[in-house]
């Protein structure tokens, strides 16, 4: 059967949605039930170095306010700290705690399981060959992960 190219567009952003939801729902059975994709995204951005609220705000694509409410429900919740620039007094530089960490390795074992379940379902042949065809194509892990601000059209990719 052959699918239209909007077809396939919609599958793999089905696919990334499936992934993305049965993470979340398997993260809070493991007591990280608050757990949203936006908070893996900002960790993962402020691991990479993006340590301030504007660098944070043009790495996920959303807006300084966005970002001061994601930063303050992860350093509430203890997996992220909040410090004071000590060059500039206006600026709070962030940085991942050791529960942010462990967040993320959580996070990678979950996918990991994931990816071993639908290797189950369809073959580890096929998952294999999914994502061989993706790179094939050139198709890489994003680099910046604002996918919210990507969907508005507020970043460019």
């Amino acid at each position: 059967m052959t699918r239209s190219g909007a077809d396939l567009a919609l599958l793999l952003l089905g696919g990334f949605r499936a992934l993305a939801d049965a993470g979340s729902a398997e993260l809070a059975d493991r007591g990280y039930d608050k757990i949203r994709p936006i908070h893996d995204f900002a960790l993962r951005s402020i691991l990479a170095g993006a340590d301030t609220t504007a660098e944070l705000a043009r790495e996920l694509g959303i807006s300084k306010q966005a970002v001061i409410k994601t930063v303050g429900f992860l350093e509430a919740e203890g997996y992220v700290a909040v410090e004071a620039d000590e060059r500039d007094g206006r600026r709070r530089l962030y940085s991942l705690t050791d529960r942010g960490q462990a967040l993320l390795r959580t996070g990678e074992q979950v996918f990991n399981e994931l990816r071993d379940r639908w290797a189950q379902r369809i073959g580890a042949e096929q998952v294999e060959a999914v994502g061989d065809a993706l790179a094939d194509l050139g198709i890489r892990a994003p680099t910046h992960l604002d996918a919210a601000g990507w969907f508005s059209g507020s970043s460019s990719p």
